[in-house]
């Protein structure tokens, strides 16, 4: 397997960010809907959102270097049988993602600080608390948070149905690109 993206296929390193970025954005959603039901003596009442804030910021980390990757190494040519709408979509969809993926940062790091406290990553570094003391900060943030964490949610489902309808009724193999193989057409245009 390449590491660059080529023309016909993506490379490992826009396959692992879209895949970690991927694992990483559910870890946090289930952690965050786990820690609404924490009591202040479970243990995990202090530890859970230490980690859930850590591996936000590795996602905003890992967010900034997928689009840097984008830059320096360009998507493979649309799929012949991709429709132009189907295209756009994609684009707008993923657009959305990533501006969802920093308001949820933003709006969790509002939450953090809202006291004036730092935000501690895995007790390596911290982020500054720039913005606190505003009536209702942590209230309000936190409304944003989750609803903006639901929001992402329901359109990671429609990007996994449109991924399958690719896979199952298309069967152009757009799925297999994100998974280190080639499309169909691909395929076929090299046996030619």
């Amino acid at each position: 397997m390449v590491i660059s993206n080529t023309r016909q296929r993506y490379g490992l390193v826009s396959i692992l960010l879209h895949w970690v970025m991927a694992l990483l954005i559910f870890g946090l959603f289930g952690l965050g809907l786990y820690m609404t039901d924490l009591g202040y003596y479970d243990p995990w009442y202090r530890q859970g959102p230490d980690l859930h804030r850590s591996i936000g910021v590795v996602v905003v980390i890992l967010l900034f270097l997928r689009l840097l990757w984008k830059k320096l190494s360009p998507l493979p040519l649309a799929l012949s049988s991709q429709k132009a709408w189907e295209l756009r979509l994609a684009g707008i969809v993923h657009s959305v993602f990533y501006g969802l993926i920093l308001l949820i940062a933003i709006s969790g790091y509002l939450i953090s600080t809202a006291d004036g406290r730092a935000v501690s990553v895995f007790g390596l570094f911290e982020i500054p608390a720039l913005i606190s003391d505003i009536d209702g900060q942590e209230d309000v943030a936190g409304l944003i948070h989750f609803w903006l964490a639901w929001l992402m949610m329901g359109l990671v489902a429609l990007h996994a149905l449109g991924a399958l309808k690719h896979q199952i009724i298309d069967k152009d193999g757009t799925m297999m690109r994100m998974l280190g193989g080639e499309s169909r057409q691909n395929k076929s245009a090299r046996s030619n």
